[in-house]
């Protein structure tokens, strides 16, 4: 029997798995210096732990990088090529989490980044936006996360200038996150 953990209402001591059908995993990056481009990582896995001691809970995910969709089939392409993120190589990004801590009355979880073969420490500003029964039977919580990268620091350093200043692409990457996980209830 799972029990319910204080302050966070309704959300259980147990391992939840992140349902991808009801889950997105997005990020935005400049473009021309202009506007931001918007994209998703459509294959992805993960599961969070939740403890009675919130603070050593733990989440793990891991992300197909071929599944990169920014709603164009060229750029795609070129985004999965030894410029960016050399998929045929390192075809997974993975998240590793070390601790949860409160900041105030927010959440953080701090962890490891695993992109392009480079493990960077990552720390993901964290919501919960609920918890309750599905219809099936089940009980799904939802989170919010996000955090902000800078792509040379995981070796995905191409530079594209522009005619007058500025590049084709900028430096920071927006990772959002928004899930829906399931508790195992076996």
């Amino acid at each position: 029997m799972t029990s319910v953990i204080a302050p966070v209402q309704g959300l259980r001591a147990g391992t939840w798995t992140i349902d991808p059908s009801h889950s997105e995993v997005s990020f935005t990056v400049r473009h021309l210096m202009l506007s931001k481009l918007r994209g998703a990582f459509r294959t992805f896995r993960g599961d969070i732990t939740v403890n009675e001691d919130l603070q050593t809970s733990s989440v793990t995910a891991e992300i197909d990088m071929d599944s990169i969709d920014t709603r164009d089939a060229n750029r795609d392409n070129h985004l999965r090529t030894k410029d960016f993120f050399e998929v045929e190589k390192f075809p997974t990004m993975t998240y590793r989490s070390t601790g949860v801590r409160t900041e105030g009355e927010d959440y953080v979880v701090d962890g490891e980044l695993t992109l392009h073969g480079v493990t960077r420490p990552v720390s993901l500003a964290l919501e919960l936006g609920g918890v309750g029964p599905d219809p099936y039977g089940g009980i799904r919580a939802g989170f919010s996360a996000g955090t902000t990268i800078n792509r040379n620091d995981f070796g995905v350093d191409i530079k594209m200038p522009m005619n007058g200043g500025g590049v084709v692409v900028g430096d920071k990457i927006s990772i959002h996150l928004e899930i829906e996980a399931v508790l195992d209830q076996s």
